[in-house]
């Protein structure tokens, strides 16, 4: 982080400093803070900053902003100290000049995220999203991350309830937006699809008129924006809608996609270490964030071939003579109907088998799309399936009857019946909410992956 000045930073607060100092550190957790630092005292659900703001001066934070004056503390005092979080971050987010490409989504986000970061560092440092500090808090402490040697950086930001997006957009002033696609996620908060969509647009609040939006021809929700916005919007797409790029030829085989990608006269071969073909639009984002930042073809296809599926999403993998598909961060209709597409093409010696567990919140349509998800597998190529938690046995009831369905509420009866039936040669894709934690289920069957 380059050093901030603490008159500056309580300049854009609006109010005092109670001291004059340079500082190269902002710092929300005691258990982690530098000297010198601002200290940042945050209101959550389980902890209070507040308790911790003398603790922190006396572990050399320099001052602390706080939403109440702490006696004899020297204390920058705000009316909410998330917001203040936010604009100290957009303060210092001024400071760099560069391309600045901010990524959300139903689906897809996280991948879209690594992709762009990939293809970017075959030409900039580029600073991006770490693990999921994708929300308020998480977003403007990836922007302290930025220093004079970084040339791009890449922010993924989700959200739950309106005004989360629109707030952190403000900050960051993004110079580019992806929308990847509009599914069901959060619903229950946001009410309908159409309620989503608006969410994800916020997108665009702390964004320039002239600045160019990314998304998905293929999603009815969004394929109109081209001619909605009154901004440049560039699109793409894999089921040959008319977009600015496209991808064709698309061919998968064991863990690795190849494809033609589609863009004016040219048709670009790609190699994508991963599977899918939502993989694939998400690799054609990533590819029009490199042409709008001025890479060359080519830097950009060597970008998409370093990609390398990151923690628990659509991890493959070989493990006891078995083949393992671990997508267990989150969930939702559109990211299922994907892993089966994987599942139904991917080819295996032995069976293969589903084990699905609950999407969560999904609000009063979880029943339905709990179902809809049923009806998916019936078609996937299965040989057998596992159904996992509350709401999934709608998706049992609705799967048929051409192979055999166990569902349980139970993780360790799972895991017996799991280690009951699976067989070397198999193929097993686990799929559900990371509420569901479905990844201890396979770490007791395989060990930490």
């Amino acid at each position: 982080m380059k050093m901030m000045n603490l008159k500056k930073i309580a300049e854009r607060l609006n109010i005092a400093s109670p001291v004059n100092a340079d500082i190269t550190e902002i710092s929300t957790d005691t258990r982690t803070l530098p000297e010198g630092c601002l200290f940042i005292a945050l209101r959550g659900k389980k902890f209070d900053g507040h308790d911790y703001v003398k603790q922190a001066i006396q572990a050399g934070a320099v001052a602390a902003v706080t939403d109440t004056q702490i006696e004899d503390l020297p204390c920058m005092v705000v009316s909410d100290t998330g917001q203040a979080l936010l604009d100290i971050a957009s303060l210092y987010r001024e400071n760099f000049h560069i391309p600045v490409i901010a990524i959300t989504g139903s689906v897809g986000k996280t991948t879209t995220k690594e992709l762009t970061a990939c293809v970017l560092s075959e030409k900039f440092e580029t600073l991006k999203t770490q693990a999921n500090l994708n929300n308020e808090i998480g977003m403007p402490k990836t922007l302290f991350g930025l220093t004079p040697e970084h040339g791009a950086a890449v922010l993924e930001m989700g959200m739950n309830h309106f005004g989360e997006i629109s707030r952190m957009s403000r900050s960051a002033k993004p110079t580019i937006a992806v929308i990847t696609n509009i599914g069901f996620s959060h619903i229950e908060n946001l009410g309908s699809q159409e309620g989503i969509k608006k969410a994800k647009l916020e997108m665009l609040e702390g964004m320039s008129p002239d600045a160019p939006l990314i998304t998905n021809a293929d999603d009815p929700l969004l394929c109109s924006l081209k001619l909605d916005l009154d901004r440049p919007v560039y699109t793409f797409s894999t089921q040959g809608n008319p977009a600015d790029v496209s991808a064709e030829d698309i061919k998968e085989e064991n863990g690795v996609t190849t494809f033609s990608i589609c863009h004016g006269d040219q048709k670009l071969l790609a190699v994508l270490p991963a599977v899918g073909e939502h993989n694939v639009k998400n690799a054609l984002a990533a590819y029009l964030v490199g042409i709008l930042t001025g890479m060359e073809t080519q830097e950009i296809l060597c970008g998409l071939a370093k990609y390398q599926p990151t923690g628990m999403r659509q991890n493959i993998l070989e493990k006891n003579g078995q083949t393992i598909i671990a997508d267990c961060y989150n969930a939702s209709p559109a990211s299922m109907q994907a892993g089966l597409n994987v599942v139904k093409n991917y080819l295996c010696d032995g069976r293969k088998i589903a084990v699905l567990g609950d999407m969560l919140e999904l609000g009063n349509m979880s029943d339905q799309l709990h179902a809809e998800v049923g009806e998916m597998a019936k078609n996937a190529g299965l040989d057998m399936l596992f159904c996992y938690g509350k709401a999934a046995h709608h998706i049992a009831e609705h799967a048929g009857s051409q192979f055999p369905i166990f569902c349980t509420e139970d993780p360790q009866i799972l895991i017996e019946k799991l280690r009951e039936t699976i067989q070397e040669g198999d193929l097993l894709f686990f799929k559900a909410s990371h509420g569901m934690h479905l990844e201890s289920v396979i770490a007791q069957l395989y060990g930490e992956l």
